[in-house]
């Protein structure tokens, strides 16, 4: 658990850090500085999306995912706890700012969770107890959540929340997932996740307004896919 615990703190301070950086810049500042975060934010999914060896196993990821987060509602449960959390740590604060939190959260979740970083580096942790590779990933997230809460203020720390969930998650179980996980899984399930990341440059650039959390189930579903081909083609 060292790496996530590494990696959460990294998060945090660079919440601060560009929390503290934002508010002394002006509004069109922050809104320049957001939109070349999602022009990065869309080349980044774009490389991780290319990853994938079956762009069939892609689409059938996040059709079916996406169905099942709408079944769900994954994203309205997420947002109502990012206001929840904005709630009770900041009273008082309401309208735009509670939303801005919220999306924050849910955001920075999602890029900071999603890359094969996270669940490599969580393996490898749980494993063998090196945490060199989450400790090359807390560098990186520390840097995005200076430049992310610049922009979308403090919400983007409660994203040490998820990855301490998520990464903590595979670190602890990490006999299980490193016998079931083969490095075809995890190329889909990073060019999943990279057209995920896509969908958060898009809204960033605010060209379309998507549940992106709708669409998280397509990471478990990636892998599945994956693990069905061979079975579906044994009957042709």
């Amino acid at each position: 658990m060292v790496g996530t615990l590494i990696n959460a703190g990294t998060i945090l301070a660079g919440s601060l850090l560009g929390v503290t950086i934002g508010s002394r810049l002006s509004e069109k500042m922050r809104d320049t500085a957001l939109q070349g975060l999602g022009l990065v934010t869309v080349l980044v999914g774009l490389q991780m999306a290319l990853e994938t060896k079956n762009i069939l196993i892609v689409l059938g990821a996040i059709l079916t995912g996406s169905i099942l987060g709408e079944i769900l509602r994954i994203d309205d449960a997420l947002k109502k706890l990012g206001a929840l959390l904005q709630s009770a740590l900041s009273r008082g604060s309401k309208g735009n700012t509670a939303r801005n939190i919220s999306e924050g959260f849910v955001m920075a979740s999602l890029v900071f969770c999603v890359g094969p970083m996270a669940i490599l580096g969580s393996i490898q942790d749980g494993l063998t107890g090196d945490y060199r590779t989450l400790a090359v990933k807390s560098m990186l997230d520390g840097f995005a959540s200076i430049a992310f809460s610049a922009s979308l203020g403090w919400g983007i720390s409660l994203s040490a929340l998820s990855v301490l969930i998520y990464q903590g998650g595979l670190t602890l179980f990490a006999g299980i997932f490193a016998k079931v996980l083969t490095d075809p899984m995890i190329a889909e399930m990073t060019a999943t996740g990279g057209l995920i990341i896509v969908g958060i440059g898009l809204k960033l650039l605010d060209l379309k307004e998507l549940r992106l959390a709708n669409f998280l189930p397509a990471l478990a579903m990636a892998p599945l896919l994956v693990a069905l081909v061979p079975f579906i083609r044994s009957f042709f």
